[in-house]
């Protein structure tokens, strides 16, 4: 119960809001509003609940105009059980939220248009997250899954690739269906500068991914996943190999043929603290 209460502490309120708020109060939305962003915190407190359960770092859960989004201060090497929990931990919200909403009305504690306008809502913001498009939970859940298949760089990129296809569809969704929609076209914006952000950190994303395996943050190492490389490759590019969930014994060859394997801790070890960042994997090789 502790860990519930404490996530409120997180939560920012975007100044715009408010704004969005007394226009509200002005064209007589204000009650549709607010069962918006009922709906919308409800969600994003699945998501900080779940990852607090868990001990994650959480840095924000901010309110916006047009949504919500629960910052998490992970980078790749938690559990794929936690992650995909806490990914889903929100979307779940809106089930039990629907589910409870049939009950009031069957029950006449709500009356149709206000349960009509309630369920739609969940529907929306169920379906619309469940994209996939980062950084909406469908985004990360793909995230997930690629990384699962390809090293983290290669991984990141992909999704990154996806989801800007994925906002080039959904922006030709409303240009078809919903052309003078606001809303639609602030997301459509919210999306793409996410996007661009997040492929601008591209490489501190990865930095923090290793730093953290160095620092025996990994929480799940499933399988042993050998890198096979020539001793004349660069220490970088070596691990740009790495794989999330993966332990990798460093398999080095001169002309085809093992010459020395390293634990990635020695590789991690020589990049981070001996500031080896421009050698070649083969330099690092103890004499035997």
């Amino acid at each position: 119960m502790n860990k519930f209460f404490r996530v409120f502490k997180y939560f920012h309120i975007h100044p715009l809001l408010w704004v969005v708020m007394a226009i509200g109060v002005m064209t007589a939305h204000f009650y549709d509003l607010c069962l918006l962003l009922f709906i919308i915190t409800v969600h994003e407190l699945g998501h900080a609940v779940a990852a607090s359960f868990f001990s994650w770092r959480i840095k924000r859960i901010s309110l916006l105009p047009f949504g919500g989004v629960a910052e998490m201060d992970e980078h790749g090497n938690r559990p794929l059980k936690e992650e995909v929990i806490v990914i889903l931990a929100g979307p779940a919200q809106h089930i039990w939220m629907m589910i409870l909403a049939y009950f009031l009305y069957e029950n006449g504690y709500l009356s149709a248009s206000i349960y009509e306008v309630f369920i739609s809502y969940n529907m929306i913001i169920f379906l619309f997250n469940l994209l996939p498009i980062w950084p909406l939970d469908g985004g990360k859940l793909l995230f997930l899954y690629i990384s699962m298949k390809k090293a983290f760089p290669i991984a990141h990129k992909m999704m990154l690739l996806t989801s800007v296809a994925g906002v080039i569809l959904f922006t030709l969704f409303v240009i078809l269906f919903m052309p003078i929609n606001l809303n639609a076209w602030i997301i459509i914006c919210f999306l793409l500068f996410s996007i661009y952000y997040e492929w601008k950190q591209s490489r501190y994303v990865f930095m923090r991914f290793l730093l953290e395996r160095y620092y025996g943050k990994s929480k799940e190492l499933r399988q042993l996943k050998p890198i096979e490389v020539d001793e004349g490759e660069m220490i970088f590019r070596v691990l740009e190999h790495f794989h999330r969930g993966c332990k990798h014994p460093i398999v080095i060859t001169t002309e085809g043929k093992e010459k020395q394997v390293l634990d990635e801790n020695e590789v991690l070890h020589a990049y981070f603290t001996d500031k080896l960042v421009s050698v070649k994997i083969g330099d690092i090789v103890y004499p035997v």
